[in-house]
């Protein structure tokens, strides 16, 4: 018996859900931890508890006519670890108007500090929801100039994959979805069995630009508006110099006071932060295949070759050559 408790979702079934993404989010979580292990005669361990909410439990009618059963109410899911959002796929205003009654439930479940996901178009359901008011998001390049009309106190930025603000993801249309999808079994369950989903459905997962979502998994829920401004001056600079003193003085506070609200926030000081960053990127870096173990260093900020590749075997106890080895896409 595996010695952990699966992980609770939640996908939001609504009349005019695009099918195939309905379904397609059912199978990715639900053969999490099951695929892999059978191909390999292992005994399975689902990551995932997934389950399909509609409102008062009914059947949902997909946009091209299919007729999906759910597995409960969403009036009943009093928590959750996460929420799903598929995509719209008959008129968003329509599809809006006629289940506006969902909209209290996602507020409600997004006060539970549950993570919030949205793919293409169900962005709209969180902007409708006012989950997005003064946050990044992304949907569907073609619904941008409606998303922008509608909602102008999101900042939409629909040239990314997959954004993050907070507890709340939200993926571009088409087949971000499985960029989104990995990125989420990654925040939960790890890079490893992240690697192994993309392996057994044959997902390429090195497409787009993932700088904007490389700390997926660094980012704790927090409401300080100072580390939050901190937070992404790192994310943005990672491969420059930067000095505890530098982030004090950006923000007025003394390195003192910075290193306590951090240690608050997120669990580490800065210079942590920093070196969790800079990790990270590298990781993404060696599963791409395209980059030399030589120039790495620097791509990510750091002079001393040396002291990066231990800083990087503590952290993630390979080398970066045994990383790449190990992880690379073009062994996928």
């Amino acid at each position: 018996m595996p010695d952990f408790q699966p992980f609770t979702m939640i996908i939001l079934g609504f009349d005019g859900v695009l099918g195939s993404v309905l379904a397609g989010a059912l199978d990715l979580f639900s053969f999490t931890g099951v695929s892999w292990q059978r191909f390999l005669g292992e005994d399975v361990a689902p990551r995932f508890k997934v389950q399909i909410a509609s409102l008062g439990g009914g059947d949902i009618r997909c946009s091209n006519r299919l007729m999906m059963r759910a597995h409960c109410d969403i009036q009943d899911v009093m928590e959750c670890d996460l929420l799903l959002v598929p995509t719209i796929g008959d008129s968003i205003d329509k599809v809006l108007t006629q289940n506006r009654e969902l909209l209290p439930h996602l507020i409600r479940l997004a006060d539970t500090n549950a993570d919030i996901a949205s793919n293409c178009s169900g962005a709209f359901f969180l902007a409708k929801a006012g989950l997005l008011d003064h946050k990044i998001a992304t949907t569907h390049w073609g619904y941008a100039s409606k998303f922008k009309a509608d909602f102008p106190l999101v900042d939409l930025q629909e040239n990314q994959f997959v954004t993050q603000s907070d507890n709340i993801f939200c993926a571009a249309g088409g087949s971000a979805f499985y960029d989104l999808g990995l990125l989420l079994i990654e925040r939960y369950c790890g890079r490893e069995i992240s690697t192994q989903v993309a392996r057994t459905q044959i997902i390429d997962s090195k497409r787009g630009n993932q700088n904007s979502y490389t700390n997926v998994t660094l980012h704790k829920p927090h409401a300080d508006p100072l580390v939050k401004q901190v937070q992404e001056f790192i994310e943005e600079n990672f491969n420059k110099p930067i000095q505890v003193s530098q982030l004090a003085g950006m923000v007025n506070i003394t390195p003192r006071t910075l290193n306590r609200r951090f240690q608050s926030c997120v669990a580490m000081r800065p210079i942590e932060y920093i070196q969790a960053v800079r990790i990270e990127q590298a990781k993404r870096l060696l599963e791409s295949g395209d980059v030399t173990i030589k120039s790495l260093a620097d791509q990510v900020g750091y002079e001393d070759i040396s002291s990066f590749t231990r800083l990087f075997k503590r952290t993630t106890e390979l080398t970066p050559k045994e990383y790449q080895d190990k992880f690379s896409r073009l062994a996928i």
